[in-house]
C-alpha cells in the first residue's frame, strides 16, 4: 500500500472535512480503503504467526467505518481524519487485550495492551500485577521494551485503589486504569520501505505484555 497517498488524502479531508468533498473523492477513498484491507490481511498473517490469537481474523472485522458519529459530540465533523487497525481475539472489540496500528498525518501510532477495561477485568489486571510483580516487571522493565515504547501509557489514579497499600511496590502499575504500550512514528517513518516491518517488530515486542494481561482478565 502506498502509504504516502494515504497521509495525503487524510491531509486534504482533515482541511475539507465535508459531504460535498467527500463524495467527490469517494472512489480515491474506496481505493485506498481496498489497499488498506489487504495491508491488514498481511498484519494478521505476520502477526498471527507469533500470536496464534489473530491467526483466523477477518480483515474487515479489523477496521473503523470512516464516518464519525457525531450523536454525542459538539464536533460535528462527518469523517475520521485517520485509518485505523485493532487486532484481537474478536477483531476491533474494545476491551480485549491486542494490537493497533493509527495512520493520521503527525500523529501515526502503534499501541499494544488493553484500554480501560471494564471494572472486574481492571480489579484481574491489578491482582495478576500485585501477585506476580517480578514477572510483570521482567516484561515491561525489559531494556528493549523501554527503548521502544517507554513507559506504559494511560490515565492513572491519584490514590492507590481501594485494598492496597500506599508502600506497595507495584503501586504505579496498580494506579493505571489502561494498560498501553506505545510508538509514534513520524510522517516520513510511515512512508519509509520498511515502515511495515516496523510495525510487525513493535507488535512483537508487545506480545509478551498482552500475554500477561490476556492471562489475568482470563480471555479464554
Amino acid at each position: 500500500m502506498v502509504l504516502k497517498e494515504l497521509l495525503s488524502f487524510l491531509k486534504e479531508l482533515k482541511a475539507n472535512n465535508e459531504k460535498a468533498w467527500f463524495d467527490a473523492h469517494k472512489k480515491q477513498y474506496e481505493s485506498l480503503r481496498k489497499e488498506w484491507i489487504l495491508l491488514v490481511e498481511q498484519a494478521i498473517k505476520k502477526v498471527g504467526a507469533f500470536d496464534k490469537d489473530v491467526a483466523l481474523l477477518e480483515p474487515k472485522k479489523c477496521i473503523f467505518r470512516i464516518n464519525r458519529d457525531i450523536r454525542f459530540s459538539k464536533d460535528k465533523s462527518p469523517y475520521k481524519t485517520n485509518f485505523g487497525m485493532s487486532l484481537s481475539k474478536i477483531g476491533k472489540k474494545d476491551n480485549f487485550c491486542g494490537y493497533y496500528l493509527h495512520i493520521e498525518p503527525e500523529n501515526s501510532f502503534v499501541a499494544g495492551g488493553v484500554y480501560m477495561p471494564m471494572p472486574d477485568k481492571l480489579a484481574a489486571i491489578r491482582q495478576e500485577i500485585d501477585y506476580n510483580l517480578d514477572a510483570f516487571e521482567s516484561i515491561v522493565g525489559k531494556a528493549d521494551f523501554k527503548s521502544s515504547f517507554g513507559k506504559l501509557s494511560g490515565e492513572s489514579l491519584q490514590r492507590p485503589p481501594k485494598g492496597y497499600d500506599i508502600n506497595n511496590p507495584a503501586l504505579p502499575y496498580l494506579k493505571l486504569k489502561s494498560f498501553i504500550a506505545e510508538k509514534k512514528f513520524s510522517d516520513k517513518e510511515v512512508c519509509a520501505p520498511d515502515f511495515t516491518d516496523q510495525v510487525y517488530a513493535s507488535f512483537k515486542k508487545m506480545y509478551p505484555l498482552t500475554q500477561f494481561l490476556s492471562a489475568a482478565m482470563h480471555e479464554d
